[in-house]
């Protein structure tokens, strides 16, 4: 894995209270986003839980793939209205998004499904689901996040604060998961919209707690002194959680013949709520400790230059006198050798 350039090889040196801006409005937002996704999947499950009676075909389909959007949407809108005093560019978060999308539309979708064959063995055995989910698919996915972000947005001087780290992963998160869900939709020829409103909020509230964690050491990596290992740690974290949560849902919403998505909703919302904590907590105690360290070098600064005085001219050397000539007797300028010359 290609390392991050740090702080002391950025491409922009932003200040110490910039990178530690704290950005209120971002978790005001990502707390409404699953507020709402909890209304959307109850409008679809209590108000409009016969829309798609008599659907099939194409309508069924595109209903889905409208639905599929959903997540996306509303993080954006929120995002936006929260964030309103210093707002990330909409084009460059979309634009991290939609990389997103293509980039598990085109690669990891097709490596999984053609290249190692995931469906045809993934669900053989407890062993097999757990090794597969983490050490392929848990990967593979985390590894989307990681390069959209890396290569994508980093470079850019919009990412100029720790939490943007955490920002543009959770887009770039909500990019892959809304094609995979449009892959289930176009898979199963469109879904209940009752139960695949449930699955939509399932597969963003995962990805993007995972992509949020994987981007809380993408943040660290781009604005602190980091370990080699640093990075490959955040991504092993993310791959594993990634695993683990699909095994536990998938174990969860299964009830003998019958599926029970509504298990999986609910740990979803533990696992969300868990993952937001966790990274609200991490960045705010980095970004008191670069305020701290900040406050301290300014402290040193000022004591070695104490205000008022001002720095020590150099000594100007005085020119040397002009040496004294003794006069002769009628007047003229003595040009004799001295004592101490020559002669």
């Amino acid at each position: 894995m290609q390392s991050i350039p740090s702080a002391d090889n950025a491409f922009y040196h932003p200040d110490a209270e910039h990178i530690a801006h704290n950005r209120r409005g971002f978790w005001i937002a990502a707390l409404f986003e699953i507020v709402g996704l909890l209304l959307f999947v109850g409008l679809f499950n209590l108000l409009f839980d016969r829309i798609g009676d008599g659907l099939d075909g194409f309508p069924l389909i595109f209903l889905g793939l409208l639905m599929s959007l959903v997540p996306a949407v509303l993080w954006l809108g929120f995002f936006y209205q929260m964030d309103r005093l210093e707002p990330e560019p909409k084009q460059k978060l979309i634009g991290v998004f939609v990389l997103g999308a293509l980039v598990t539309a085109a690669i990891a979708i097709p490596f999984l499904k053609n290249f190692v064959a995931i469906d045809s063995w993934l669900y053989n055995s407890f062993a097999s689901q757990l090794v597969g989910g983490i050490l392929l698919v848990g990967f593979v996915q985390e590894a989307v996040v990681y390069f959209v972000v890396r290569y994508g947005i980093l470079a850019d001087p919009e990412f100029d604060e720790r939490v943007d780290g955490v920002i543009y992963a959770i887009a770039a998160g909500l990019g892959m998961a809304t094609v995979l869900n449009f892959n289930y939709v176009l898979d199963h020829g469109g879904v209940d919209l009752g139960i695949g409103s449930v699955r939509v909020v399932i597969t963003a509230l995962a990805h993007a707690s995972f992509a949020g964690i994987l981007g809380y050491f993408i943040g660290q990596a781009r604005f602190e002194k980091t370990p080699p290992y640093y990075l490959p740690a955040g991504l092993t974290l993310a791959a594993l959680l990634n695993g683990i949560f699909f095994l536990l849902e998938d174990r969860v919403t299964a009830a003998g013949l019958s599926v029970n998505p509504w298990n999986g909703l609910l740990l979803a919302l533990v696992v969300s709520g868990v993952c937001l904590a966790a990274v609200f907590w991490l960045v705010n105690r980095s970004n008191e400790e670069t305020l701290r360290v900040a406050a301290q070098q300014r402290q040193v600064d000022a004591a070695m230059q104490p205000s008022g005085m001002q720095p020590a001219q150099p000594a100007i050397p005085s020119p040397e006198p002009a040496p004294v000539l003794e006069a002769n007797d009628d007047g003229s300028p003595d040009n004799s050798p001295s004592e101490k010359g020559e002669g």
